[in-house]
């Protein structure tokens, strides 16, 4: 159905190339392009061992607008899926507005120095886009992406309105490693140690990172802790639903994650601002970065499951008053290894940023502008995950959640 730009070869895009070419119907050409050209064309590699599909590959800078113009226009993409880091966000968009190009990431804008996640940077894109008559997508990831598609499939077939909703996002997997983060590094530590913040009785309620946890007994995975956290789909959730009272998110950490975040943190080793070292200009958290596993390196280590999902207390279309819904995926890590060669977490996103492309592709989200996922029909969408490796259950609670 069309030409298809993938932007950045982690571990993310691994999985979302893959199952790219297991859809070669939908995505009929797919280059990939990483500012490290050794990294796309391993995964190049790994596609046609696995699928007999060709990937082409190039280098990209993808903080150089004019020369991601010029790669759109040679490989004639149809659309870009930005699966790099989310400092690099608007340089895309920009890219795409220039070049005439569909627009898809996984995850929001935030600057590279704070450490501060709003959608409102994007969405001042929304009217260029629609004059453009250009299609961006935001976060079409898991959470956010699946958990408001999750959202908005209740609204549609089970719930008139949501009052509540708890996001609960729980990795039971597994590896040899002391200390590893499940995805980026950088990214994953700049999240979990920014300030927790929910949306409840229309504002933003703020607690001190890691300091709320609850236990929580998952599907598939039993008892875990769970932590409250930020997360950017609270924000476009509460925007998007109006109706919503209080808006969570939440996500399971070990004690021995938890300490070693800590230490790290207490150190200056999460700094983001730039020191001087030896007479050399480093940011502290990039090194780090370059100390700890790559969370890709490690899919072949990890064993386990992972459940994520919502859990959502509405007005039920039915008329029998208020009901709770707990709507969630389990994904196995060896499984997910088995079929593309990714860990759980790297798949969870991968899959349903491909998911979001098809849709783009499919002609089914088409509406000129930029948007969030919980705005889009999610009937297909919710199809896809069945057929393409995250199917998702759904059943009535007795009531809403009482942490």
């Amino acid at each position: 159905m069309g030409t298809t730009l993938v932007i950045g070869a982690g571990g993310v895009s691994h999985a979302a190339v893959h199952k790219m070419a297991m859809n070669a119907d939908i995505f009929t050409h797919v280059a990939l392009a990483s500012r490290t050209k050794s990294k796309c064309d391993a995964i190049a590699r790994s596609v046609k061992e696995r699928v007999g599909v060709e990937i082409d590959t190039y280098a990209l800078d993808a903080m150089d607008v004019s020369a991601t113009v010029d790669l759109i226009r040679r490989t004639g993409a149809e659309l870009l899926v930005n699966l790099a880091l989310p400092y690099q966000d608007l340089k895309l968009m920009d890219a795409c507005l220039e070049a005439g190009c569909h627009y898809l990431d996984t995850a929001n804008y935030e600057p590279e120095d704070e450490a501060k996640f709003e959608y409102r940077w994007q969405w001042a894109y929304a009217d260029r886009f629609r004059a453009a008559g250009l299609v961006a997508i935001l976060g079409s990831g898991f959470d956010p992406g699946v958990t408001s598609v999750f959202a908005t499939w209740l609204k549609k077939h089970k719930l008139d309105t949501i009052r509540q909703i708890d996001v609960l996002d729980a990795n039971g997997g597994s590896n040899d490693q002391a200390f590893a983060t499940n995805f980026n590094p950088e990214i994953n530590l700049r999240e979990v140690l920014q300030d927790a913040k929910h949306w409840e009785d229309g504002d933003w309620q703020v607690t001190p990172a890691m300091t709320h946890k609850v236990e929580f007994d998952f599907p598939g995975i039993g008892p875990k802790t769970m932590y409250l956290m930020y997360h950017e789909e609270l924000e476009s959730l509460s925007t998007h639903f109006p109706e919503i009272g209080r808006a969570r998110f939440w996500m399971t950490f070990g004690d021995a994650y938890i300490t070693h975040a800590k230490v790290l943190q207490n150190v200056g080793m999460t700094r983001i601002d730039p020191v001087v070292h030896n007479g050399v200009e480093i940011v502290p958290i990039q090194f780090l970065k370059t100390l700890l596993p790559d969370p890709g390196g490690l899919a072949g280590e990890t064993k386990g499951k992972a459940c994520i999902g919502d859990i959502v207390t509405g007005a039920a279309k039915d008329g029998t008053g208020e009901k709770t819904f707990y709507i969630y995926n389990i994904c196995d890590h060896e499984d997910c290894y088995a079929e593309v060669g990714s860990q759980a977490v790297s798949y969870t996103t991968g899959v349903p940023a491909m998911i979001g492309a098809a849709q783009v592709l499919k002609g089914n989200w088409n509406t000129p502008g930029v948007w969030n996922m919980e705005q889009l029909d999610p009937d297909d969408f919710m199809d896809m995950l069945n057929d393409n490796g995250l199917p998702w259950h759904v059943k009535e609670l007795s009531g809403p959640v009482d942490f």
